[in-house]
């Protein structure tokens, strides 16, 4: 049998009993509440002058007895396991008022509403909005408030209910709708007309249905947050996490940002901010937060443990973006190396059915040797995939050998992600490499051969693009790929000169080439996408850094980037000192 939860201490013993007496009822699975229950319910809640509560199971038992205070009911822990959008949690929720006078309004049905013969205009007790936050968090199959109506007896009663939306194809970056309220209200409780339980198994199959079709479209939705020491800097930085999240395939419903002299060390936006994030996570529908910035396997544990919602930082969004993309062999065995080696000290931080583990005496069991296999199985397959990649790198060295010894020179494309190197590679080459105006189109190394006009051959590799605050589990995966930078005689620094924040992708690609130690290679800079800035813009330019501007599309320029690459690799390449032809990015 139920017990009674809340703070009974100050209770008469005849009315403990009234409360335990509540637990032993039980009502008809096609009913709300029974019309006996509720009455001995409603008696209680007037007589102890406090909000009385019952969770009734789908079958009609009595799950938990709440005695509340005045003006709120605190809910029992409930678990924090999470269900998913197409199951309710197949518990209700009737609350008792201890009465009616102040939290009475004048309300209109909804029409499309199970209960039948209700008055189009009716008086019943308000829903508070901290139990509107309780269905929606703990999706609850309704919830009903209940007060007495009169002096008579009778009882008024409110529902609210949840109601899926169909899903619709709408573009990414839309704010999309993810659910409805259904209230419904009657004046006297004795005449609801209700069949509850054929009412909540056609709504959990519309939840299902909704759902499916959801997944079908692939319309995740996500909060981007971000915390910033400096408004500039933090409306560029959201606004790439956006473009991130659109490319992994994620709705972004909405963004928050905040702005503070220090970022909170424990959950980076403070737990108050946090707290209303997540209730406006709910209200949206939305499961997932994503950070604008790596959080530490503290912080993340700091922050999940204050959130059922998935939490996910930068970092991980760009590795799941590389594990979507990556179509070679070596591209997915880079991609999950990466993923590895960022998760094994998050291990223990993530599993939350072993976050209240703890070690030594009363710490120590199948929790911990579970947690400890874990560890070992990551380890093994990182050792395992290092192997593989240690012999992809030598596959590469044998090809580059042979490059060398036959004396072909090597021409890097190397720049911001989605500046437009490959559309300059399938000009320049005549290919037709994957294109695609998204972050990192591009995962695989591709290498293509030109002529230039003396007949000599020249090889073209096509790499992955950077970005600000790559992760360095994905630098140190990517190393096979990334040397064929390291073998490149010369680098094309491509630049979206249209992108308002290109000084800034200068010098992070600058600095990520410092810090792969290819910092000294010669280098030309090549602003591509002339054709959508103006004269003026192009000018302006011009004066700030000594560069070449072109088009790929209308091939504008590439007659001097030719001749510049030329120059820069020499007449007699073998013999040529490569610290002779550094170029410099600035003017």
């Amino acid at each position: 049998m139920a017990t009674v939860f809340g703070n009974t201490i100050s209770l008469k013993a005849s009315e403990s009993k009234a409360l335990e007496k509540l637990a032993s009822y039980r009502t008809s699975a096609r009913d709300i509440i029974s019309q006996e229950l509720a009455k001995r319910a409603s008696e209680v809640a007037v007589q102890l002058g406090r909000q009385v509560a019952l969770l009734i199971e789908r079958d009609g038992n009595i799950a938990h007895v709440i005695l509340g205070e005045s003006k709120i009911v605190y809910l029992p822990d409930l678990g924090r396991f999470r269900l998913s959008k197409a199951r309710l949690r197949r518990l209700r929720l009737v609350v008792f008022l201890p009465e009616i006078e102040g939290r009475v309004k004048q309300y209109s049905n909804s029409s499309n509403s199970f209960a039948t013969g209700l008055e189009q205009k009716v008086r019943a007790p308000e829903i508070a909005q901290d139990l509107v936050t309780d269905l929606e968090k703990l999706r609850f199959d309704i919830v009903s408030v209940i007060a007495p109506a009169d002096k008579g007896g009778n009882l008024s009663i409110s529902c609210v209910h949840l109601q899926p939306i169909a899903a619709t194809k709408e573009p990414f970056g839309a704010k999309l709708p993810s659910k409805e309220l259904t209230f419904f209200h009657l004046a006297d409780l004795y005449r609801l007309q209700f069949d509850f339980e054929f009412f909540v198994e056609d709504l959990e199959n519309r939840f299902r249905l909704a759902h499916s079709a959801e997944i079908e479209l692939g319309s995740e939705r996500t909060i981007i947050v971000g915390a910033y020491t400096n408004a500039a800097d933090g409306a560029a930085s959201i606004s790439e996490l956006e473009e991130l999240a659109i490319t992994a395939g994620v709705a972004v419903v909405d963004r928050v940002t905040q702005i503070r002299k220090k970022l909170d060390p424990k959950t980076v936006i403070g737990r108050g901010k946090l707290e209303s994030i997540v209730l406006h996570a709910l209200d949206l529908g939305v499961d997932l937060l994503i950070f604008d910035r790596e959080l530490s396997a503290g912080q993340l544990r700091s922050i999940t443990n204050q959130t059922e919602l998935r939490v996910i930082d930068r970092s991980m969004l760009i590795l799941d973006i590389f594990a979507q993309r990556a179509v070679t062999s070596e591209g997915r065995l880079q991609v999950e190396l990466a993923q590895l080696r960022y998760s094994l000290p998050r291990l223990t931080e993530t599993d939350t059915g072993l976050s209240r583990l703890t070690g030594g005496i009363g710490g120590r069991g199948p929790g911990e040797t579970k947690l400890e296999v874990g560890r070992r199985r990551i380890r093994k397959r990182i050792a395992d995939l290092e192997k593989k990649m240690a012999k992809v790198s030598s596959q590469r060295d044998l090809r580059r050998e042979r490059r060398r010894e036959r004396g072909v020179p090597v021409v890097g494309l190397v720049g911001y992600t989605n500046a437009g190197k490959s559309t300059l590679l399938n000009t320049l080459t005549s290919s037709k490499v994957f294109v695609e105006s998204k972050l990192f189109a591009t995962l695989d190394p591709t290498t293509r051969r030109m002529r230039f006009p003396d007949e000599r051959e020249v090889v073209f590799v096509d790499t992955v693009g950077f970005i600000r605050e790559l992760p360095k589990e994905l630098l140190n995966a990517f190393k096979a790929t990334l040397e064929e930078i390291g073998e490149a005689d010369v680098l094309l620094h491509v630049v979206d000169s249209s992108n308002i924040k290109l000084d800034g992708q200068i010098e992070v690609v600058k600095e990520t080439l410092e810090g792969l130690d290819y910092g000294d290679k010669p280098a030309i800079l090549v602003f591509s996408k002339s054709d959508l800035i103006s004269e003026l813009e192009m000018s302006i330019l011009k004066t700030r850094y000594q560069a070449l501007f072109i088009s790929s599309t209308s091939r504008v320029g590439l007659d001097k980037l030719i001749l510049k690459t030329q120059e820069l690799l020499g007449e007699n390449f073998k013999g040529l000192d490569p610290g002779s032809f550094i170029a410099d990015y600035r003017g």
